[in-house]
């Protein structure tokens, strides 16, 4: 007789828990790498943080979390419209998060196509969009931070 695994339906959530904060974590790093600040403030110097002050390093490894956390994203919402939405509904805090998320993947998207060859942008929208996806990442960590102090989830259940 072969007994059959206990799974939970927290272990996934577990697992996407974590892919999202180390994903998270890792974009907002590369993220301030993208500006010279552990350069010009030493911490590169710190053994076994030289890579941060490695601008290509730093821009490929937030690309590629980019790419992660759209994913995430993705299948997120997919879960939650065809398999979740009668089970559970997004707080209003989950709302909030979820508006400033779609307001930097957006912002990111129009970044990256203005590093594309041919990608032109007038230089006042190039400033906005820097000015507002650092403005909307920094928003989005201190409404993070406060959602993990004071234990506000994503979503309830119905």
């Amino acid at each position: 007789m072969q007994v059959q695994p206990n799974f939970t339906s927290k272990a996934p959530n577990r697992i996407v828990r974590y892919v999202y904060l180390i994903t998270v974590f890792f974009l907002t790093l590369t993220g301030f790498g993208q500006m010279p600040i552990f350069k010009r403030y030493y911490i590169a110097d710190i053994p076994g943080l030289g890579w941060l002050a490695q601008f290509y390093v730093t821009h490929y490894i937030h690309y590629l979390g980019a790419v992660l956390i759209l994913a995430l994203v993705s299948y997120l919402i997919i879960d939650y419209l065809f398999l979740q939405k009668k089970r559970i509904r997004l707080t209003a805090s989950g709302y909030v998060r979820g508006t400033i998320l779609v307001g930097i993947l957006v912002s990111g998207i129009f970044l990256v196509l203005r590093n594309l060859s041919g990608g032109r942008f007038v230089p006042e929208f190039i400033i906005f969009l820097d000015i507002a996806h650092l403005g909307l990442v920094m928003t989005f960590l201190i409404v993070a931070g406060y959602c993990m102090v004071y234990k506000r989830r994503w979503v309830t259940q119905r």
